[in-house]
């Protein structure tokens, strides 16, 4: 028997992700069109306990759908974690009638989205927004597609200045314990090497591939790390590697929270209006606790609670052979 959801709200949470206003947007007109009363969390978990919560009508999401970041605001709440916070948060929803609640977010959202929906049985369906691509469940989470535009746009035109001054550049990407940003762009980029949390790759064998370019006549190198590197940062890096190869003048560029930012691609504009359309289904099909991902080109559901605990990533094995292979 189908669930008699009248109201529903919506909130992002963790770090921002490009592509995440287009989800809120179809998660808001899909909620509409069903005739459900819908809402909007302002910050996140803070906002459910600080009452930041608002009515929003069709016209709220117009033209975001270009727009980096979220218009819903984030941020990350320590009292969420409490008893007491989620008793608050929940009396909020409570006051409200709201019946369902659409998160998106990363693996810290769905762990508070998981206590939360178990402690007081509320309709949860999760999104992943994450652009370190980090959560079973979806071949690709929101923001991951425009984070790495946006890496090898950046890459493309330090490229520039390394041929200019044959320089060898590290740069560090960002993915936590996920080197999916940086495998890819690597092989976008035409990088000549790159190290991944997931991958063990020693000093001796990063030297050893950037010698062979040298002795072939590269004018430059890039490398690119991974910020959850087990070597640790693009600074550490470079400083042992210049100790052992001064072949090129070395540089290190930290890209950082660029990543993050600017109008999403296509691709995850598309993928945010798929998956927010799906969330407000499930919820209308009495799916609970459940998060909405990719696989193929399939939209399919995977438990809230299946995404946290695996928690697998995604490192395509050719992909990995091609680092070497495609950098000589």
């Amino acid at each position: 028997m189908k669930p008699n959801i009248k109201n529903i709200a919506v909130l992002t949470s963790g770090g921002d992700a490009p592509g995440m206003n287009a989800c809120i947007r179809a998660v808001v007109r899909t909620g509409i069109y069903n005739g459900i009363n819908m809402f909007g969390v302002l910050q996140g978990y803070q906002g459910l306990i600080s009452n930041n919560i608002i009515p929003m009508d069709a016209r709220s999401v117009s033209n975001i759908i270009h727009l980096g970041g979220t218009i819903l605001k984030t941020a990350r709440c320590l009292e969420f974690k409490t008893e007491e916070g989620m008793e608050l948060a929940f009396q909020n929803l409570k006051a409200r009638d709201i019946d369902g609640l659409v998160v998106i977010g990363g693996d810290g959202t769905f762990t508070g989205a998981q206590r939360f929906g178990k402690k007081f049985g509320i309709r949860v369906i999760g999104i992943p927004g994450t652009i370190d691509n980090d959560l079973y469940g979806s071949d690709f989470t929101l923001g991951y597609d425009t984070a790495i535009n946006t890496v090898i746009e950046a890459i493309d035109k330090i490229r520039d200045t390394a041929d200019s001054h044959d320089r060898l550049f590290f740069i560090e990407v960002m993915g936590r314990d996920s080197g999916c940003i940086a495998l890819r762009s690597a092989i976008a980029s035409g990088a000549e090497a790159v190290l991944l949390p997931e991958k063990e790759t020693s000093l001796d064998e990063l030297i050893s591939q950037l010698e062979v370019g040298a002795s072939t006549k590269k004018s430059s190198s890039i490398v690119i790390v991974s910020e959850g590197h087990k070597d640790g940062g693009a600074y550490d890096v470079a400083k042992k590697v210049k100790e052992r190869f001064n072949h090129y003048d070395t540089k290190v560029t930290i890209l950082g929270h660029l990543q993050r930012g600017g109008s999403p691609s296509s691709f995850d504009r598309i993928l945010g209006s798929r998956l927010g359309f799906a969330a407000i289904n499930e919820l209308l099909k009495g799916s609970t606790m459940q998060m909405v991902g990719l696989r193929g080109n399939d939209v399919k559901t995977t438990s809230i609670d299946e995404a946290l605990t695996r928690h697998t990533f995604k490192l395509e094995s050719d992909l990995l052979e091609m680092t070497k292979v495609l950098s000589i």
